[in-house]
């Protein structure tokens, strides 16, 4: 169980040092990290209650937070938020009356030094500036992603268990591939298998490349490429994730429908030898860019450097993507406790594609990945 007292008073020291009077955090994985109070799976439309910008925390230097937010939001959640010091605006209630006397209570000035949720809504951000017209803004991450960065060992449990469920999820699905089923076949088996094994929801959205003479890359899902029935031969990349008690997951595997030629498997070889070059490069002491150029490496001799076409991977945690990214040209120092997804992939569109991704914790002698199973080729005959 995450100790919300303790990285409460981490922000608020953080706060002091950097001369923050205020931190107001909207409903967001900063948020989650600091009081609990959880986010809420993304609606594809957005859903407006009445003063729902100022939904957060507003956080001073020192002493309780104060949330606020809207009456429908209070109906739905108040029990996963109580003993907090919670104010609920009417319906009909004014909200920039509300957040005036949240100032007045916290002694917030007219000059303060505010620091405000880095996708909070340009609502609250113009109604702020109305309020206190001499003050200086900040982004909230300049406070919250140095703490966040270093995963604790609960935390790494949370993320290690999201990656069970989705390895499960996978394994599954793996037993129901079959000739001429769609990606909109693949997505359904895997959302529901995420959530039979225990996933609150999926962490983002769940993609599959296929690459062949048939199949051009396409990273979005279109109602072309959903619809497309998959027929040998064809490389199948999977990307997805569980969300777990907020904590994020991301994985990828390929697989083969038909019988793969020798490129195809020396190009998964590849793949698989450029993760594990990778993975024990996350030493602490080392950099993100030597990590990536070790598994560009691999690559690179192989002959495929073209066909590499992103960075290595990305910081994760309650999001998806954090901060920093492993590629070059980012020389943050690696540091026990940070968490990077690991993903190298060769892909050449209407020809072939291999990707494979694990999260792996940062380690005094290298990479703990938290998956680490099903690295042999999957084959659908």
């Amino acid at each position: 169980m995450p100790n919300y007292s303790a990285r409460l008073h981490a922000v608020q020291t953080h706060m002091a040092e950097q001369g923050v009077d205020l931190l107001f955090l909207s409903r967001s994985a900063n948020l989650h990290y600091v009081t609990g109070v959880p986010r809420e799976e993304v609606n594809y439309g957005n859903t407006i209650y009445p003063g729902e910008w100022l939904t957060g925390a507003w956080i001073p230097q020192h002493g309780a937070p104060i949330l606020t937010l809207p009456r429908m939001l209070a109906d739905f959640h108040m029990g996963e938020v109580s003993g907090a010091d919670i104010r609920v605006l009417a319906d009909a209630g004014n909200p920039t009356q509300m957040v005036q006397a949240v100032l007045d209570s916290l002694k917030i000035n007219d000059a303060a030094r505010i620091a405000v949720e880095d996708r909070a809504w340009a609502e609250l951000v113009l109604n702020l500036q109305k309020l206190c017209p001499n003050a200086s803004f900040s982004q909230a991450s300049q406070l919250l992603m140095p703490l966040r960065v270093i995963k604790d060992a609960d935390e790494i449990a949370l993320l290690r268990k999201g990656g069970e469920i989705t390895e499960a999820a996978y394994q599954a699905t793996l037993g129901q591939l079959r000739h001429g089923m769609t990606n909109l076949d693949l997505i359904t088996e895997i959302q529901y298998q995420l959530k039979r094994h225990g996933a609150k929801t999926e962490s983002f959205v769940t993609s599959f490349y296929n690459m062949g003479k048939h199949y051009p890359f396409n990273f979005h899902n279109s109602d072309a490429v959903l619809l497309t029935p998959l027929e040998a031969p064809v490389s199948i990349s999977f990307d997805f994730g569980a969300a777990y008690e907020g904590y994020c997951y991301d994985y990828g595997r390929s697989v083969y429908f038909g019988e793969p030629d020798a490129e195809y498997r020396k190009v998964y070889g590849l793949v698989i030898g450029a993760q594990a070059a990778g993975i024990a490069a996350l030493q602490a002491g080392g950099t993100c860019e030597q990590a990536d150029a070790a598994a560009r490496q691999v690559i690179s001799e192989g002959g495929y450097a073209h066909a590499f076409r992103h960075r290595l991977g990305h910081a994760i945690g309650m999001d998806v993507h954090e901060t920093p990214f492993l590629t070059t040209g980012d020389q943050t120092v690696l540091r026990p406790g940070m968490c990077f997804t690991v993903e190298p992939s060769i892909f050449l569109p209407l020809q072939l594609g291999c990707r494979v991704e694990d999260v792996v914790v940062v380690g005094e002698n290298g990479g703990q990945p938290l998956t680490n199973g099903f690295k042999t080729l999957h084959v659908v005959a």
